[in-house]
């Protein structure tokens, strides 16, 4: 009997499995993947085995379905009758944006146990931020062992489904507004004369900082803002510059539209 099942091993998958591999034995990992090499590989990283997909669905306590949205219900449809009849129990866990929980349970054929993630791609380094939901068959012991299954992932906070699709737009797809926006930096002191890997080094290494700042002090953003804004002085002129190239409402509207795209998914 497996402990966790991943079916698919893309980026996502992967990461999870590499994170989950570092609580629990390896060993009791089983990964399947369309690409089996792809699979075989991380298998061989990881120190996990590799099998079907049909496999996972009769043996795993917990299986991940780490597949796009739009191949979910082909890839769950024929594993229906291997789930129903299956006497342990078991928890299928989907990271698939815009796919409710009930839209989970009726691609897999019953009202199984679900719990929905929305992970983002910095669990490969621990330090993710994982919203989380689970469906009223998910019991409340299965709910803490699920928590320690992903302790090695970073933070991992239940919400309201309702707020998922929400959540997502801001730090599941966020990873690439941050990097976008450490570029931009680094490319402004590139300009001014700064060599490249040390404008990428401060940049990456002021968000850290700064970040850090806002969650540790629990102090508002713009408070903090106001803190390094001088009267007269080069940050106000900075922030400025910002506002007057409408920085926020960019960002803004990168989660809306992240947002209203995911609702489209599922149209």
């Amino acid at each position: 009997m497996y402990t966790t099942g991943f079916i698919g091993c893309g980026n996502m998958g992967s990461a999870i499995a590499a994170a989950v591999s570092k609580v629990v034995d390896p060993s009791q990992i089983l990964l399947a993947n369309k690409t089996a090499a792809k699979a075989e590989a991380l298998a061989s990283s990881l120190g996990c085995r590799t099998g079907s997909n049909e496999a996972i669905a009769e043996s795993c306590s917990y299986i991940f379905l780490g597949v796009k949205p739009h191949m979910m219900k082909d890839m769950l449809t024929p594993l229906q009758s291997i789930l129903q009849k299956r006497t342990n129990p078991f928890i299928l866990v989907t990271m698939a944006a815009g796919l409710s929980i009930s839209d989970i349970q009726a691609c897999s054929g019953d009202t199984y146990p679900v719990i929905r993630i929305m992970p983002n791609t910095p669990v490969s380094i621990g330090k993710g931020m994982i919203q989380a939901c689970a469906s009223p068959e998910v019991d409340d012991s299965s709910l803490k062992e699920f928590q320690n299954l992903m302790a090695a992932c970073g933070r991992l906070d239940f919400l309201p489904e309702n707020l998922i699709d929400a959540a997502s737009a801001l730090s599941g797809c966020g990873p690439a507004y941050v990097y976008l926006f450490i570029e931009a930096l680094a490319d402004g002191a590139v300009e001014c004369g700064l060599p490249r890997q040390k404008a990428l080094d401060y940049a990456c290494q002021t968000l850290i900082g700064a970040a850090s700042l806002a969650l540790e002090s629990g102090k508002h953003p713009g408070e903090l803002k106001d803190a390094v804004c001088s009267p007269g002085g080069t940050t106000i002129a900075g922030v400025h510059a910002l506002e007057r190239n409408g920085f926020r409402n960019a960002a803004m509207d990168a989660v809306k539209s992240a947002y209203d795209k995911t609702k489209q998914l599922n149209k």
